[in-house]
């Protein structure tokens, strides 16, 4: 029975803008304020799932969340209807607005941390939704995640699901952004058990140096936190600590300075603050030879890597033993990280033998890359069958998903517009529909009374 790697993609929510909500993410706060196009984004992302899918790779899709979130402005004091409500807010608290309506459900690598049921005793998969505390707009997510993924990931025979951690400062939780699974591979099955390198950016309890421009947004007792609640045991995990040069220059998670994948790690020179150490340990835990892929700053600078997202590509396994990489069209437009990629990654000795460039602008201009708009689950054929609703993408649902985005989706969406009464109406609707398109059940709080 193979085992396989399912990428599940955040569907662009309808409410896609430009607020700029995300401190230390430089294309956030670079195009902040400016106008969106919420049916371009959600068509951009569902393309790049369907040509992935007829690549042959397992591909999956998640549900945007509930927004504008009208039940956090009333408990934020925005009492009436709701036209009132969304107009006090806009009026006296713009800011929270954006934050009610921001679409960053979008990005699920950082809904959840999973661990496959081949590195657990209990055997079943185990999920622990982020809290997302670092900043309000994402700290709204993570109820409605939990309700998603236990709605998808049902059967408790297969899955387990674990509360999000605490929401203070100390146990920060950005998710699968700072968590990375190596294991040994046959072709692009699984099945062998593996051990998870856990990237933070600091030590809430002391005894780290942080970065001094932006903030870190993952500690080391959220990531040990997370391997207890998954069972996983010492011999199991690495806790590395992101580097805060990189932090500082932009580098909010770890995902936009390293993707690993099998025995593959694929990264920057100033990832990790201890670089040698980490690989040391990796190697050390790793039943399989470790393949680390290291990108030198004078290759590619900080502020390259950034502004492409080179790092936040998807590294996918082929059967013949090969890998592609996944980027977003900014490092083809970039000549230093393109000629890296020709020169570095497809010529060097490594798996990595194809590029394939994908148009993600929409998500880019917001701070989010390939790599951010998906949620790696490994699950075996058993797991996959036990899987509730439609969320396996094909060519049925595809065509559903765009005349569904093209039904409900407006073309261009202003700050402004987002105190429109309308535009959450739209909202709902949509999200109403898409449910029974996947097959998923009332997960929102609007369709449970709530």
């Amino acid at each position: 029975m193979s085992t396989k790697e399912v990428n599940f993609d955040g569907l662009v929510g309808p409410t896609h803008n430009y607020s700029g909500l995300a401190h230390g993410n430089v294309a956030s706060m670079a195009h902040g304020g400016q106008v969106s196009r919420p049916r371009e984004a959600a068509l951009q992302g569902l393309a790049k799932m369907k040509s992935l899918m007829e690549a042959g790779y397992a591909q999956g899709v998640l549900p945007p969340q509930q927004r504008p979130d009208l039940d956090a402005l009333r408990d934020l004091g925005f009492q009436g209807s709701d036209s009132t409500v969304l107009e006090r807010a806009a009026r006296e608290a713009p800011q929270l607005l954006r934050a009610a309506c921001s679409a960053s459900s979008m990005w699920t690598a950082n809904a959840a941390t999973v661990t496959p049921s081949a590195d657990v005793r209990d055997g079943r998969v185990h999920f622990t939704p982020a809290n997302l505390q670092s900043s309000f707009h994402r700290f709204l997510e993570p109820r409605t995640t939990g309700q998603v993924l236990a709605a998808i990931f049902k059967d408790e025979a297969h899955f387990a699901h674990h509360p999000a951690l605490p929401a203070t400062p100390a146990f920060a939780d950005e998710g699968a952004a700072n968590h990375t699974r190596f294991c040994d591979l046959a072709g692009d099955d699984y099945g062998a058990s593996g051990i998870h390198l856990f990237v933070y950016g600091r030590q809430a309890l002391g005894g780290a140096v942080a970065p001094s421009r932006y903030p870190a947004r993952q500690t080391r007792e959220a990531s040990q936190a997370i391997a207890r609640q998954h069972g996983l045991e010492e011999r199991q995990v690495v806790f590395a600590q992101q580097h805060p040069r990189a932090i500082d220059a932009g580098v909010f998670h770890n995902d936009v300075i390293s993707v690993g994948n099998g025995p593959v790690l694929l990264y920057h020179e100033m990832a990790f603050l201890d670089e040698e150490r980490t690989l040391d340990e990796l190697r050390a835990k790793l039943g399989t030879p470790l393949i680390p892929v290291r990108v030198p700053e004078e290759t590619v600078s900080l502020e390259d890597a950034v502004a492409t997202y080179l790092f936040n590509s998807q590294l996918l396994a082929n059967a013949d033993g090969s890998m592609t990489l996944v980027v977003p069209g900014e490092c083809r437009a970039n000549e230093n990280v393109w000629r890296a990629i020709q020169d570095l990654l497809l010529a060097g000795p490594n798996p990595i033998g194809e590029v394939l460039v994908k148009d993600v602008k929409q998500s880019m201009r917001n701070g989010g890359g390939p790599a951010c708009l998906r949620l790696r689950v490994v699950l075996s054929e058993a797991e996959r069958r036990a899987l509730s609703g439609r969320v396996l993408l094909d060519d049925d649902l595809y065509a559903e998903l765009v005349g569904w985005v093209e039904r409900h989706y407006r073309e261009e969406l202003a700050p402004e517009d987002l105190a429109d009464p309308q535009l959450a109406r739209e909202t709902l609707a949509a999200l109403d529909e898409l449910t029974g398109i996947l097959e998923i059940g009332s997960v929102y709080p609007f369709q449970q009374g709530a």
